[in-house]
């Protein structure tokens, strides 16, 4: 072993051997021992205490949270329940990641990226010494991990290695890797992030709003389906240190199924989560809050209001015919028209039966006319107030009429005027 001190420097640690564990320095690409408890135990929070509420713009009464900015969003539908300061580009710290392991699960998904391909610890990536408070998987300097055990480096350990070492592998450099992130959060409509470095480290460029990290949530669950139950697993061993998950709500509510964790003293504690009640999934982003029990705190009070202060409403199925739609130069006069995929509204408790709907079409429709092809929209209202829409679509293909067929309509739509 590399010793770092000389024998009158170890000599407080000596003395202090009663009081303290002291972790040992490693010798250059020797396994690291985890700076944090491998076997610390999550004992359930006790309840917090009813939280400060405050009415919204829209009349409701809704939680006051001690942070910078907050986001309850619903899964299914984008909707934004309610939120606080939600587009404030914030550092984000390791909720950064998510990005970083998004592209590596659609690397796996389009066949990019093998799930025990190799990826090398470089010397840019590699954990120097395990410092206490780093966030590392600590693979070896020099040594390979497989994409799959490096990708559970990056979602349970929190990773900053991993993140790095993968972000080389996919990118060819973290520049390039970066550039990447930042393309897709474009594609995925994340107007007020930046990001910087692939692991969330303290830059001033690496910036990203409430908003937009439950974007990037919905993305992974609904896109990465395949790697989402990783974000829920408890534990991770590699090289024989065992690290438990940061989401302390994945051992004290079993609704809660990931995602995401972070902390630097700039970002503060942060937590982006989901949950699955009654078939139901929530989405909430916690950013700076002033610790770890705040931040779990925090989420608890936002899944509990918004389970109890909303519900699902499903207006009309689909692929049921809603109308028939009248259309010209056809070889049928109408068209059977509906939705072409599933439609779930959230909507206030108790509205769930109040909702109804009106469909208004396209004018002057005209044959042919594709099956799919949106023809018009339905309009979703409760107590008067829209509360959604959805596009209606042709439920089936109807050709266009021979010349003759269409000059004889021609010629009845000029006597019908």
């Amino acid at each position: 072993m590399i010793s770092r001190f000389s024998p009158s420097q170890l000599l407080p640690f000596a003395l202090a051997g009663a009081l303290l564990v002291a972790v040992p320095a490693t010798a250059l690409g020797a396994p690291h021992a985890k700076p944090h408890a491998a076997a610390k135990k999550h004992k359930a929070a006790a309840a917090p205490t009813e939280p400060e509420m405050t009415t919204d713009a829209n009349g409701r009464s809704v939680p006051v949270l001690a942070n910078k900015a907050w986001v309850l969003m619903d899964f299914d539908t984008g909707q934004i329940l309610a939120s606080s300061n939600p587009d404030e580009p914030l550092p984000p710290a390791s909720l950064t990641k998510m990005m970083t392991s998004y592209l590596v699960e659609q690397g796996l998904k389009t066949g990019k990226l093998k799930p025990t391909e190799s990826v090398t610890m470089s010397l840019s990536a590699w954990c120097r010494g395990g410092k206490e408070g780093d966030s590392c998987m600590f693979v070896p300097l020099n040594a390979q991990a497989s994409v799959m055990d490096m990708l559970r480096g990056v979602v349970i350990a929190s990773g900053n290695d991993a993140s790095k070492a993968l972000a080389e592998h996919v990118g060819g450099s973290e520049a390039g890797f970066v550039a990447m992130m930042n393309a897709e959060a474009k594609k995925l409509g994340m107007s007020k992030t930046q990001f910087a470095n692939a692991a969330g480290l303290p830059d001033p460029n690496n910036k990203a709003s409430a908003r937009d990290l439950a974007v990037l949530a919905a993305a992974i669950i609904r896109n990465s389906a395949e790697y989402y139950p990783i974000y829920a697993e408890r534990e991770f061993t590699y090289n024989g240190i065992k690290q438990g998950n940061r989401n302390a709500l994945l051992y004290t509510d079993p609704t809660v199924d990931g995602l995401k964790t972070g902390h630097t003293d700039e970002a503060g504690y942060c937590l982006t989560a989901s949950a699955k009640r009654n078939g139901m999934r929530l989405i909430s982003v916690i950013m700076n809050a002033d610790s770890k029990q705040a931040r779990a705190d925090q989420t608890r009070v936002l899944f509990n209001w918004g389970y109890s202060n909303f519900e699902q409403a499903t207006p009309a199925q689909a692929g049921a015919v809603l109308t028939n739609a009248k259309l010209t130069y056809g070889v049928a006069p109408t068209v059977a028209a509906g939705l072409a995929q599933a439609w779930t509204l959230l909507v206030p408790k108790g509205q769930a039966a109040a909702v109804q709907t009106s469909i208004s079409l396209n004018p002057e429709l005209t044959a042919p006319i594709a099956k799919g092809a949106q023809i018009g929209k339905i309009v979703a209202t409760a107590n008067g107030k829209q509360v959604g829409e959805a596009p209606i679509v042709a439920l089936a293909d109807v050709e266009r009429a021979g010349f003759f067929e269409r000059l004889r309509q021609r010629v009845v739509g000029w006597f019908s005027k």
